[in-house]
């Protein structure tokens, strides 16, 4: 093993939820905030980024590019995090408290990639 393990719990972490947007793509459309195009392709687009990054995440070359890249997703996902947080409808049945948690949660998992620069 060239990295610590929980970098490779990281990006196995990417690689299911990515994958989970090809199995369940109506899930995610339902988060979409209205004002945005094509979600399917969009829920689409997202997935496939996760998947990406989290293969990037297990090798040398393509670490850091992809701690990047899943920096700014995350950052990107803040929107949706917050349009979740717009009406009860657009919170899709989750309580409150836990969409006011992801937020936090957002920061925290962008924090966790950057961590791994180091390595």
């Amino acid at each position: 093993m060239e990295f610590p393990w929980h970098l490779y719990v990281m990006a196995v972490m990417y690689i299911l939820a990515g994958t989970i947007h090809f199995i369940k793509p109506r899930m995610y459309m339902r988060i979409m905030p209205r004002y945005l195009p094509a979600h399917k392709l969009l829920v689409y687009l997202s997935g496939g980024a996760e998947i990406l990054l989290g293969i990037g995440l297990l090798f040398p070359e393509t670490k850091n590019a992809s701690i990047f890249g899943i920096i700014g997703m995350l950052g990107v996902f803040l929107l949706v995090h917050i349009y979740m947080l717009s009406s009860k409808k657009a919170g899709a049945g989750i309580p409150a408290w836990a969409l006011i948690l992801r937020i936090p949660l957002q920061f925290f998992l962008m924090w966790w990639a950057y961590f791994y620069l180091q390595f």
